[in-house]
């Protein structure tokens, strides 16, 4: 257990309550309750009720794993439960994962977790990885890593510079929601790889979103993506778990990722060493 879930719970619940850039009164006025009795609850002089731990983690959006830290801190048995992907109660969730990702070839899809560690991938995701490095490919799979290092994809996005701000962008946003040292680690590790000069502050006025694009032996390749997720999980693994998916952003790709597929060129590549499948 990490360390910051062995603090107080009023601690946690402060510091979840700045997290998410609310004053005592804001919080208080979500919750229904008044100001000085939330003020008491953080600052120890209360104890929080299961049912009132159970609506200002609601109000907070706390992550399910950390609403469980918080009901620990607060003397109360953890509320949602966290199995693994294995497991034989997880197997309509396996099965609606694997349905996913097969469904959205040939274009590429991956679910990961919290951490961006990947779980599985459809089979149209080998070729973007031509050239990486082995041990890029040894699981656990981090797929931010694989992406921006320089042994990895890194050298064959042509728009590196935008395709690197957007994902730690994204990262950065997920470490200030999250607080979640792991992933602070992943983008001060990702923030040290070299980088290709780009003006973050002079977005294309005409993108609808930020496209990866991707040298290949067929040409220039570009993709959008998008990211799944379970609307109302009440289990920590599920709710931690994402399927990152890619769609083509042109004509060109759509056609070209067709054609692979008609001619077996993208399922007959196998992603190396990723034995694990959900």
């Amino acid at each position: 257990m990490p360390a910051s879930a062995q603090r107080p719970v009023g601690e946690q619940l402060r510091d979840w309550r700045r997290r998410r850039l609310l004053s005592q009164e804001d919080l208080a006025g979500l919750a229904g309750i008044s100001s000085r009795h939330l003020s008491f609850l953080e600052n120890g002089r209360s104890e929080p009720s299961r049912a009132m731990l159970l609506r200002l983690s609601d109000r907070l959006d706390v992550p399910l794993r950390d609403r469980n830290h918080m009901f620990t801190a607060a003397g109360y048995a953890p509320v949602y439960g966290e199995r693994s992907l294995d497991d034989s109660t997880l197997a309509a969730a396996r099965q609606t994962i694997e349905l996913l990702l097969r469904g959205h070839e040939p274009y590429p899809a991956l679910a990961v977790d919290r951490h961006w560690q990947m779980h599985a991938a459809n089979r149209a995701l080998a070729p973007f990885l031509r050239g990486v490095a082995p041990h890029l490919l040894e699981p656990p799979v981090n797929v931010l890593r694989l992406s921006l290092h320089p042994e990895g994809v890194a050298p064959r996005i042509v728009n590196l510079g935008q395709w690197r701000a957007h994902l730690i962008h994204r990262l950065r946003r997920q470490v200030e929601t999250t607080g979640d040292g792991v992933l602070e680690n992943l983008l001060q590790e990702l923030l040290s790889y070299p980088a290709p000069d780009y003006d973050e502050e002079s977005p294309d006025p005409a993108a609808i979103a930020v496209p990866m694009r991707l040298r290949s032996e067929v040409g220039e390749l570009a993709f959008l993506s998008t990211t799944t997720v379970f609307g109302t999980p009440v289990e920590v693994t599920l709710s931690e778990l994402a399927i990152e998916s890619f769609f083509p952003a042109d004509a060109k790709t759509a056609k070209v990722m067709r054609a692979m597929s008609l001619v077996g060129r993208v399922l007959r590549f196998r992603i190396p060493r990723l034995k694990h499948r959900v």
